[in-house]
């Protein structure tokens, strides 16, 4: 998929899905992106990567030939915008977003003249999305991340930014923003549920993106039923932990059972 369509996609309300990247891994985000998902965010803000990873991952990505890759940059600071979108990233979402002022920044940073100030020296994008700046502004997307006190009461105000093309919930920052101690955390779960539909619904009064992070595909089927449209899986980080625990504790379930079984025959896969 292409940077164009994707951000037609996105745009016109059809749900996507998609996966975070925490680890500089190419190897192992090639063959997540072969998975299907429609785009992968690379995570400049609390990942594991530094910005020859962003690159090293995007390369990635695009290797493998389906989704499109995205940036959460670090900050609405303009030179790592640019340095993201340089580097080949189909959109960004940007964390922290206060104020609408905050909104207009991000989107100043991601677009050329004359709709912003981004700096033209298109490295890598040029091969993806470009070098046409009316091209690069039109199919790179910009998400506001909607996380903190002040920017959900100053919600409608950045969904109602020109160039942004969406909010993102980040649904652990949010909890803290309401006074959570941690995700789920009971004491909030009224008013986090209350503050989904109010950013859902900001969001969808501007005909702007309803994005959000969900932990598992079960949690993103019921934001999907809920009328949210972006919708990023977990991560690989999550993944890996997760899932060599559950091998390890099925395993361990044979200690308990000490009859012995004939061997099952299965393959001895490719460590030998």
């Amino acid at each position: 998929m292409d940077a164009g369509t994707f951000a037609a996609k996105a745009r016109t309300g059809e749900v996507v899905f998609g996966y975070f990247l925490l680890l500089d891994s190419p190897l192992a985000t090639e063959r997540i992106a072969t998975t299907g998902y429609d785009y992968m965010c690379l995570d400049g803000q609390h990942g594991l990567l530094d910005y020859a990873g962003w690159i090293r991952g995007l390369q990635a990505i695009d290797a493998a030939g389906a989704g499109v890759g995205i940036v959460r940059v670090p900050s609405a600071e303009a030179a790592g915008i640019g340095r993201a979108l340089d580097a080949g990233a189909a959109g960004i979402i940007v964390p922290l977003v206060n104020t609408a002022d905050d909104a207009a920044a991000a989107v100043a940073a991601a677009k050329y003249p004359p709709q912003g100030i981004r700096s033209y020296g298109p490295m890598r994008s040029g091969l993806r999305i470009g070098p046409d700046t009316g091209r690069a502004n039109a199919e790179t997307l910009v998400l506001a991340m909607i996380e903190t006190p002040e920017g959900i009461a100053n919600v409608h105000e950045i969904a109602a930014v020109e160039g942004i093309d969406g909010l993102y919930i980040g649904p652990t920052d949010l909890s803290i923003a309401l006074g959570g101690t941690h995700l789920g955390d009971p004491a909030i779960e009224v008013e986090f549920a209350a503050t989904l539909v109010r950013i859902r619904d900001a969001a969808k009064a501007a005909g702007k993106i309803a994005a959000v992070h969900t932990s598992s595909g079960d949690l993103a089927a019921e934001r999907v039923a809920a009328g949210f449209t972006f919708i990023t899986i977990a991560s690989d980080l999550m993944h890996a932990e997760q899932i060599a625990r559950s091998h390890l504790q099925t395993a361990q379930l044979a200690i308990s059972d000490s009859t012995p079984k004939p061997p099952t025959g299965e393959s001895l896969g490719t460590a030998n």
